[in-house]
């Protein structure tokens, strides 16, 4: 899927990749006390150019992660899309890319706390492609784990800790033969794959759980409603939904940075519609990945152009 980066952000400046490396003792890898985001970098052959989504949207989430776990920094996030920058220039990927912020407790120590701990920043980039396989058709299930509550792990930071949770979704799931894993909160109503958000199609209406269902705030979720709302006339809906109207949905999908757009064809080896990719959610991976090279004039202003010309 992926190949090791040439360069890091790391301890305030560029390095070679190698020379990125944290302590055995690092308080972030034993007790999961760090937040990241994920962005995308879509490669436009044609234009010879880099497309960056949406980076000061993630890097304003990846902030306020740092003000949910205790963290300060002295970063914009303009800082943050400069440094960005300077990093894609210097891997120099003529293909899609993924980059990986991280932020993290830096200090060698044993103790569970959040305050008086080092905040440290890194990032890097690799060449990526599809998070799911089957993006024009995953066969999904309905996950025995439930989503972690806000008031246990908040799911609004991305929050290293948490995707622990995501973890035992992803595997049970792949394990017994799927393709990704639906989870369910504490309420019993759907509030997210494994690491991606949900959207279902009944009647001409899309249809997604709302923030307050301890899903993460997707910069993509917000994307895709904008396009469907302006560019596709479609009303789209934030409400809670029920395990069985997954069932008779028209379309069903997931989306994110990671996993882009994903069509749900069957869930619980009961098919989706007619158990192929449907005309909306195939309309919308037209315009989104139109969108993301820069083959949209409308929004440009929501794409970085990496490289100078």
């Amino acid at each position: 899927m992926s190949t090791l980066p040439k360069y890091a952000f790391f301890k305030g400046q560029i390095v070679p990749y190698d020379e990125a490396k944290v302590g055995a003792l690092t308080h972030a890898l034993h007790y999961g006390t760090a937040a990241f985001a994920g962005l995308r970098g879509y490669w436009n052959e044609e234009a010879e150019q880099m497309y960056v989504v949406r980076p000061v949207d993630h890097f304003k989430r990846l902030l306020n992660s740092a003000k949910i776990l205790m963290m300060k920094f002295s970063y914009t996030p303009e800082d943050l899309v400069e440094i960005l920058v300077k990093l894609l220039r210097a891997e120099g990927n003529r293909t899609d890319t993924y980059i990986r912020p991280l932020i993290y407790k830096a200090d060698e120590a044993i103790g569970v706390k959040l305050h008086g701990l080092t905040d440290e920043l890194l990032m890097v980039a690799i060449p990526f492609g599809r998070y799911i396989d089957k993006e024009e058709g995953a066969h999904v299930c309905f996950s025995s784990w439930r989503r972690v509550d806000d008031n246990s792990i908040p799911a609004r930071a991305k929050a290293s800790g948490s995707y622990v949770n995501s973890a035992l979704i992803k595997s049970e799931a792949m394990l017994n033969g799927f393709d990704e894993g639906l989870v369910l909160n504490e309420d019993g109503h759907i509030a997210e794959g494994s690491a991606e958000n949900f959207f279902l199609v009944r009647d001409g209406v899309a249809i997604t759980p709302p923030p307050t269902d301890n899903i993460l705030e997707g910069i993509t979720r917000r994307t895709v409603m904008h396009l469907m709302r302006a560019e596709m006339g479609l009303e789209v809906q934030e409400r809670p939904i029920d395990r069985t109207e997954v069932y008779v949905a028209d379309e069903a999908f997931f989306c994110g940075t990671g996993v882009q757009i994903a069509a749900i064809t069957k869930v619980d080896h009961r098919p989706v519609g007619d158990g192929t990719m449907g005309p909306v959610v195939k309309g919308l991976r037209d315009l989104y990945f139109n969108f993301v090279r820069g083959k949209l004039p409308a929004y440009k202003d929501w794409l970085l152009p990496i490289y100078e010309k």
